[in-house]
């Protein structure tokens, strides 16, 4: 232990002290080139919590005997040059930030190997607690534009989790369908490349319908099962963080409020009225922080219905020719039908999607178009090599 080493221990306490100096300077120099008046709070918050770090450090060298009057001229000169730098972009200070926080924390979880000194862990741990409410900050806001109504502190919050509503029956509909008419316009192509048996061309698109819609419809059940599952964890592990420290969620909330631009006494005020009932700040949590609402919440045997019923109904399109015609003509016939199922079925994405009804049709038709061609001469590919063989 170097607890029994102090001129290694006062050299490590020096160190710390050092690079808390070095965030305290790249803070301050992004706070000083921020525009926005929020984001820029934001960044000075950070700079008062990494000078009382250094404040914590400074304690522990006094308490060595250490003369703390000579650390001012120690200040890093890379991040004085920085800060005093003109026209350096701010990215590159939040990615510096990054790194040296980054840096940090692997140096100081290093020190709890080698350090049985009970004040300086205190330190430690009090370092820890900060760092974990601001781990990546920087990252955060250099990703989202200032004054953004969803920006948040990646540290507080994690990675941003948005989900849309997993029942929601339109979108399982039409990739159901998608599928279906897809799959199945291709096994028919590719069979009756391969063969001219109308017969076997048929019930291999049967099967392949009916396999397809089990499949699918198996497939919506397990991944709506499985998303509530995980919705149900995140709110069980966000119930236990505020029963374990309800101050730190009231925190992360008010904070979230005072970047969607209340000021910091309003948002304060309305975490705190929030956070007086559990249930209540439990719910608005996860509205705001896991992107969960009452309506998240899908139904898998809803998933499955739609998303089975439209496969089917996919793939029985393309064989609809083969029930009335024979040869040839019933393979043009379900390709022309095919191809205008594509084009209604990309046409119909667009109630869910930004895109127009005419390009998300096109872009779907030339996927069929290529489906199919790719397919047939696949068959025929496979029957000229079979019969090369007999």
């Amino acid at each position: 232990m170097i607890q029994g080493n102090q001129a290694y221990l006062i050299k490590t306490l020096k160190e710390n002290w050092r690079r808390e100096m070095m965030a305290v300077q790249l803070y301050q120099a992004a706070a000083d080139m921020e525009s926005d008046d929020r984001r820029r709070q934001i960044l000075s918050q950070l700079v008062d919590v990494e000078r009382k770090h250094a404040r914590l450090w400074e304690e522990r060298l006094q308490a060595q005997g250490v003369d703390i009057s000579d650390l001012q001229a120690s200040i890093p000169v890379a991040a004085t040059t920085m800060r005093n730098r003109k026209g350096v972009p701010q990215a590159i200070l939040l990615q510096q930030i990054e790194e040296v926080e980054n840096g940090n924390a692997a140096w100081y979880q290093s020190q709890r190997n080698v350090i049985d000194d009970p004040d300086i862990v205190q330190v430690l741990d009090v370092i820890d607690k900060d760092e974990a409410d601001h781990d990546s900050v920087v990252t955060d806001l250099a990703k989202r534009p200032a004054g953004s109504a969803k920006s948040r502190l990646h540290g507080l919050w994690g990675e941003e989790r948005h989900r849309g509503n997993s029942g929601d029956w339109v979108g399982d509909a039409v990739y159901g369908v998608n599928d279906g008419l897809g799959a199945i316009f291709g096994i028919i192509a590719g069979v009756a490349g391969f063969t001219a048996n109308d017969n076997t061309v048929l019930l291999s698109g049967l099967f392949g319908a009916l396999a397809s819609t089990l499949s699918m419809g198996a497939g919506a059940w397990l991944a709506t099962k499985s998303e509530n599952e995980l919705m149900e964890s995140e709110l069980s592990r966000e119930r236990q963080e505020i029963a374990e420290d309800p101050a730190h969620e009231a925190e992360e909330l008010a904070l979230l409020y005072e970047l969607k631009g209340f000021s910091t006494s309003e948002a304060k005020d309305i975490a705190d009225r929030i956070a007086s009932d559990p249930d209540e700040l439990l719910k608005t949590m996860a509205a705001e922080e896991l992107g969960i609402h009452e309506t998240s919440t899908g139904s898998p045997w809803r998933s499955a219905l739609f998303g089975s019923a439209s496969t089917l109904v996919g793939g029985i399109i393309p064989l609809i020719p083969f029930f009335f015609m024979k040869g040839i003509p019933a393979m043009i016939a379900a390709a022309i039908i095919s191809i205008a199922a594509h084009f209604a079925v990309g046409a119909a994405k667009s109630l869910i999607t930004v895109r127009s009804w005419w390009a998300s049709g096109l872009e779907m038709t030339a996927v069929g178009v290529i489906v199919g061609v790719v397919s047939y001469a696949l068959g025929v590919i496979g029957a000229t090599v079979f019969h090369a063989h007999l």
